[in-house]
């Protein structure tokens, strides 16, 4: 805990948060970076004369909170630390709930756990129910923060808390710590176990209260993505949090664009021509794959631009199987690079593909998905969630195209279990490596969810990338589920995912068991699908 002029009774509540935890073999380590105020000093010397696992140290000289965070770091004897600000509490169970997953868990060594604000009427609010460990998301906003736990070793071997980085200490340590580690060696615990004070001064009433660790933060990112070999232009800091650019990668994968359709010149049109004059990319390849068309002025339309030599028309007159339509086009597609992409999708923005690409080109990377936007600019889709409505669900589904979202999640990259096919980037490898879409099973929907978990058991992460942002006139071209026949194959295919995927559909490593799966996502879980402690 660094100290430096905390109100005397926050630092005092901070102090018995931890004197009344529930475990008792811990030790509270202080250092006092010279606070100006005399009351300090004599608090936090009746502290540590009361109890003996209370250590205190006080600075010669103010160093702000990297350096004073060091100095309470050297007091350290336990081979675990956790960081508490002076002026926030822990849960009387913080430390029970640590102790145990680090012995349920023998290989972690860096823990962190969901949390809420607690205000000036001492009532707590705006809790935030966390994913599990999410690199991606991190490289946009501390999603680790309170309660952080980490091996003592480890905190040492990396160099402690870096001076420079004041203001975004934490973040930048938890970066560093992140890339000497395993993904099974970093640990979630879904539950609140830290209480972060909001008042004017606080970075938990808003990053503009500290204005400094905004370039902290952007600094700490760039170097970690530097570090990871990440190519980015720049990290801007937005309202949501830490944003990375990329520029065309070279050399230029080639990338070949998949689009099934029967008739529906209204969509396909903006679709083909948008994505012809507004794709800033050298390297692409269109492959419209026709379902049977029989309108003469789309059939005019696709002969007019095969011609040009600007796209290649596919004849597929099978009866409708969405999964098998690709399937049978990525086998002809010369690309590397496979984007799955619906007919009524439209570009507006140039470098869509770049965005997506530089994302899926980073090892372990799955398959990647856009931030797809209803034509009134709401958003369609920002990712898919598991075991919404049974089966999956798209987040932030409604909201406007510049909302936040829940935590930010609506606006920042995160590594997400699925993502839709409506545009959908992988490589030709990792395609064809999970058999591609099920053509079997899932004709229709669903199709791209499951595709998307066959990635995940070979080990491969899928992305949301909201810097990726098109146009989707959803459903347009095939409608909805409003007949008996439809109704029945639909029925058919959720069935056959709750058998498939049942171990995962309930336990979304990007969504919190605390947080409901029933109705719009990002609510309140009653009750939440937490196991109960047993003695």
């Amino acid at each position: 805990m660094p100290v430096f002029d905390p109100r005397p009774d926050w630092l005092r509540e901070a102090i018995e948060s931890v004197r009344g935890q529930l475990y008792p073999h811990w030790q509270l380590c202080i250092a006092d970076d010279c606070s100006t105020n005399p009351d300090i000093r004599e608090l936090l010397e009746s502290a540590a004369q009361s109890d003996e696992r209370i250590h205190v140290v006080f600075r010669e000289r103010n160093g702000h909170i990297s350096a004073s965070s060091n100095s309470a770091l050297e007091l350290v004897e336990a081979p675990w630390m956790a960081l508490l600000d002076h002026d926030d509490l822990l849960t009387e169970d913080a430390l029970t709930w640590v102790a145990r997953s680090i012995l349920e868990q023998p290989s972690v060594r860096m823990l962190y756990s969901d949390e809420d604000k607690i205000g000036a009427d001492g009532l707590a609010r705006d809790p935030f129910f966390k994913a599990d460990w999410n690199p991606v998301l991190m490289e946009g906003q501390n999603a680790v923060c309170h309660l952080g736990v980490y091996s003592t070793e480890l905190v040492r071997a990396v160099g402690g808390f870096r001076e420079g980085f004041e203001g975004a200490q934490d973040h930048d340590l938890t970066l560093r710590c992140s890339r000497q580690l395993n993904r099974d060696q970093i640990a979630h615990i879904p539950r609140i176990l830290y209480h972060w004070r909001l008042h004017a001064e606080s970075t938990a009433s808003g990053l503009e209260a500290k204005p400094y660790c905004n370039t902290a933060a952007q600094r700490a990112v760039a170097e970690h993505l530097q570090c990871l070999q990440v190519s980015a232009t720049q990290v801007d800091c937005l309202e949501a949090g830490l944003q990375p650019r990329f520029a065309v990668p070279v050399p230029i994968p080639s990338v070949s664009v998949i689009i099934p359709t029967r008739n529906g010149l209204d969509v396909l049109r903006p679709c083909l021509l948008s994505l012809l004059s507004k794709t800033d990319y050298p390297n692409l390849e269109l492959l419209v794959v026709d379902n049977g068309s029989d309108d003469p002025a789309t059939l005019a339309f696709l002969a007019d631009l095969e011609s040009e030599g600007r796209i290649r028309v596919l004849l597929d007159p099978s009866p409708f199987n969405y999964s098998s339509l690709n399937n049978n086009a990525v086998n002809q597609a010369r690309g590397e690079w496979i984007c799955l992409m619906n007919n009524d999708i439209e570009v507006i923005q140039s470098d869509w593909l770049v965005q997506m690409l530089a994302y899926g080109r980073r090892p372990g990377v799955g398959a990647v998905g856009a931030r797809l936007l209803y034509p009134d600019r709401r958003i369609q889709h920002g990712g898919v969630l598991l075991g919404i409505g049974g089966v999956a669900g798209h987040a932030h589904h409604g909201l406007a195209h510049d909302d936040l979202g829940y935590y930010c999640r609506a606006q920042l990259a995160q590594e997400i279990s699925a993502v839709t096919a409506a545009c959908l980037l992988v490589s030709k490898d990792h395609y064809q490596a999970v058999g591609g879409l099920d053509a079997e099973h899932l004709s229709v929907a669903f199709n791209d969810v499951d595709f998307c978990l066959k990635l995940g058991e070979m080990g491969l992460r899928n992305i949301y990338a909201p810097t990726a942002v098109l146009l989707h006139h959803e459903s347009v071209s095939r409608g909805y589920e409003d007949t008996p026949a439809k109704q029945a194959r639909f029925a058919k295919e959720v069935a056959w995912m709750q058998e498939r995927w049942q171990h995962r559909l309930t336990a979304d490593p990007a969504y919190n068991p605390n947080l409901t799966l029933h109705g719009e996502p990002f609510h309140i879980a009653r009750p939440p699908r937490l196991r109960r402690w047993v003695s």
